[in-house]
């Protein structure tokens, strides 16, 4: 009986482990992008679009998890839409220290408290490619996960 024990605390790390491993590939996958040189007639000069891979495109529509930081857009407070970083604010998109890739948009199910340490968001991956006034990932439905 111990030994089944031991087997099924083994197997339930090593799959707590895989799921940490899966959520970093994602963010990895999302900075696998490039972008084109594109007139824009709003701007009235070229702006950078982004250009997704076949890897990419292939979440699109899909649940993903993210470990990640909330970027507040409203204050400190419980809110349903704000910017998910895959690091934390002081190393974010907004401050500089990383690029457009590493940053999203969240529409949560229900309001999800901020808090500077890192958390599992899970959800449905949009990707923008035409909407320069949107970051070019969502997720959308997200939901806190428990980890």
């Amino acid at each position: 009986m111990k030994f089944y024990l031991i087997l099924a605390f083994i197997a339930l790390s090593l799959g707590l482990s895989a799921q940490v491993k899966s959520d970093e590939n994602v963010w990895k996958t999302l900075s696998k992008i490039s972008y084109k040189k594109e007139y824009d007639e709003l701007m009235g000069f070229k702006i950078d679009k982004p250009v997704f891979n076949d890897q990419i495109k292939a979440l699109e529509g899909k649940e993903i998890t993210l470990k990640g930081y909330i970027i507040p857009t409203d204050g400190y407070k419980s809110h349903t839409e704000f910017i998910f970083s895959a690091f934390p604010y002081s190393m974010c998109f907004f401050c500089g220290a990383a690029g457009p890739e590493t940053v999203m948009e969240v529409k949560a199910t229900e309001g999800i408290k901020y808090v500077a340490d890192a958390i599992y968001l899970k959800g449905i991956l949009r990707l923008n490619d035409s909407d320069i006034n949107r970051l070019m990932y969502k997720i959308e439905k997200a939901t806190l996960v428990n980890n």
